[in-house]
């Protein structure tokens, strides 16, 4: 059987271009790397394999090489074939002196909160699982397949978030989506299309999640907050809202779990307006020195929207999350992700199920947990030694620690950490616009740097603190 020489080398899309074929060929192939389609170090296809594609002769396109060998715009060597020769670039012109602010050096290290220690990703387990999902997928798992995420990971979800966070999920009420922030957007459309003209946020909280309600379409009223934290006592803060966003668990940044009686009201004004609670388990996984508070979706799963990630627990590039809908939202959610994106990566979603399903996930979050409390109790202990005019709050769970500085000395400790070399931000950054100030501090992510990193992380941090006095 004869070779079918047109499947050899490379692709190289070329247009000839007049009646003479090797003058056409030869200035094709000149513009294309004058004009730098072509890049220096590139293999060309073969004379034979590029004559085949062309459908002309193999003579006309080794004369063609050879003129430009002899020119200089390609080099041709015994066993490593016809490549694009290294050509010095002309030098621009030196543009005209002017004075330029000195740009600011990149900080040494980093604080900032709502990344775990990427350098912690189990990639080895993780690898694993993906060569175990890839083998056992199923042919149609690599076509467009079902808005709401893969079979596979929605039952493993379902599981675990019932045994872990107290969750009432099944398959069918999951939906899988790039991320809590997209899942939000589509909550937001779903809201708005129900007529919703709000959806109320707390006090605190990050501002990309009330922008991506407003751009739904949603007025994004602000709940005020006290001691106990975010109240939902009085109807008239959430006037016309169709849902209220909640960090119940954690609440991100101040830290405070919310208190039974106010998860109970922000239940019932749910059920009695007609609403629906959105409540961001964003860091559920990780606590401390007090027994894990369940899930508010438990209160009510008609009522509750659940919202989970792994992007704390294992890493946001994974670009995973996950909702668990009332009934009487499926649909709606479900068409409007249809609409969005059609479908979540499958291959990552296998593997997070295989991940889940393996007990691999379990070990990682436990071997985690212990790391950052570590780190947690280092972090407490020098602040005392150092700083004791310092006080720490919101300890007692998650990845980040909101250190309470005195009243009026949150931007002078900032400017402090940037000549430090920290990136850090402080609570003011978190206040939603209109809300009522809680105090001065910093919020540190006690959790992104590396094991490696993190003891300079945390000296730069206390040298930017109050010092003891005397």
């Amino acid at each position: 059987m004869a070779n079918d020489w047109s499947t050899f080398g490379a692709d190289l899309h070329l247009e000839l271009r007049g009646p003479r074929l090797r003058a056409g060929l030869t200035d094709a192939l000149r513009e294309a790397v004058r004009g730098g389609r072509l890049e220096a170090g590139t293999r060309l296809p073969s004379s034979r394999s590029l004559a085949a594609d062309l459908g002309i002769a193999r003579n006309t396109v080794a004369d063609a090489y050879a003129e430009l060998v002899a020119e200089g715009w390609l080099t041709a060597r015994q066993g490593s074939g016809t490549r694009v020769a290294h050509r010095t670039a002309p030098r621009a012109p030196a543009p005209r002196s002017r004075t330029r602010a000195p740009r600011p050096a990149a900080p040494a290290h980093d604080l900032k909160a709502g990344t775990p220690d990427l350098a912690s990703f189990p990639r080895a387990d993780w690898l694993k699982a993906y060569r175990r999902a890839l083998t056992a997928a199923p042919h149609a798992a690599f076509g467009y397949g079902d808005p709401r995420g893969r079979d596979e990971l929605r039952t493993a979800l379902a599981g675990y978030l019932a045994r872990a966070r107290g969750v009432h999920a099944r398959p069918e009420r999951i939906v899988v989506c790039a991320g809590f922030t997209h899942g939000l957007s589509l909550l937001g459309q779903v809201l708005r299309a129900r007529g919703a003209r709000a959806a109320a946020v707390e006090s605190y909280g990050l501002g990309l999640h009330a922008d991506a309600l407003g751009r739904a379409g949603l007025g994004t009223p602000v709940l005020p907050f006290d001691e106990a934290g975010t109240s939902v006592r009085e109807p008239a803060d959430l006037d016309g809202c169709g849902a209220v966003l909640m960090t119940a668990a954690h609440q991100f940044p101040l830290g405070g779990a919310l208190p039974p009686d106010r998860r109970a009201a922000v239940v019932d004004w749910a059920r009695g307006a007609g609403g629906f609670v959105l409540e961001d388990d964003y860091d559920g996984e990780f606590r401390y020195d007090r027994q894990p508070v369940g899930a508010l979706q438990g209160l009510d799963p008609e009522r509750v929207v659940y919202l989970g990630t792994a992007s704390k627990s294992l890493a946001p590039a994974l670009r995973l999350a996950w909702m668990v809908l009332p009934e009487g939202l499926v649909d709606e959610v479900v068409e409007a992700k249809r609409a969005a994106d059609q479908v979540s990566a499958a291959p990552d979603q296998l593997a997070f199920a295989e991940f889940l399903g393996s007990g691999a996930y379990d070990r990682h979050v436990r071997a985690m947990r212990l790391r950052y409390r570590r780190r947690r109790d280092q972090l407490v202990a020098a602040v005392a030694a150092r700083s004791p005019e310092t006080r720490i709050g919101g300890i007692a769970a998650g990845l980040h620690a909101v250190l309470v500085l005195p009243p009026g000395t949150e931007r002078e400790t900032l400017r402090s950490a940037a000549w430090h070399g920290l990136a850090v931000r402080g609570l003011d950054d978190y206040r939603r616009p209109g809300a009522s100030r809680a105090a001065d501090g910093l919020v540190v992510g006690y959790a992104t740097p590396s094991d490696s990193a993190w003891p300079g992380a945390l000296e730069a941090l206390l040298r930017t603190l109050p010092l003891r006095a005397g």
